[in-house]
């Protein structure tokens, strides 16, 4: 049986990511792997083996394209409404929270949040099949 394991992006400020997503998901570096050219660090809380892995190349400066092909990562959070008010408490900058309904039932109560280099990060109210 197939585990997913880690979600790579590419990132031009390590310091600032890592920030990032300490305050926002409460993830620490597991392990950060230095090499010619590049570096890996992943990143990872208690709550899940699952890693954000980030890429950084040395030496760059342009912001990377992301197209059109990038959707999102999501997380879930006990307490949505909390989780946001503390993202902007924290500065963050969340968009408003939203819910979803299918077949007039509740699907999802969600909000986004972009991350320093424009990744869409989507935080789930546990609820349903998002656990």
């Amino acid at each position: 049986m197939a585990k997913a394991i880690h979600s790579m992006i590419r990132v031009l400020d390590e310091a600032r990511s890592v920030d990032f997503y300490k305050r926002a998901f409460g993830l620490d570096v597991a392990q950060r792997l230095p090499f010619d050219g590049f570096t890996l660090v992943y990143l990872r809380n208690p709550e899940a083996d699952f890693e954000v892995e980030l890429t950084v190349n040395h030496g760059r400066t342009e912001p990377y394209a992301l197209g059109d092909g990038y959707g999102h990562i999501a997380f879930v959070v006990d307490d949505l409404d909390a989780e946001h008010a503390r993202f902007t408490d924290a500065g963050l900058n969340p968009n408003p929270v939203k819910e979803f309904f299918h077949d007039g039932a509740l699907l999802a109560k969600f909000f986004f949040v972009t991350d320093p280099d424009g990744y869409k990060i989507e935080v789930l109210q546990k609820h349903g099949r998002y656990r």
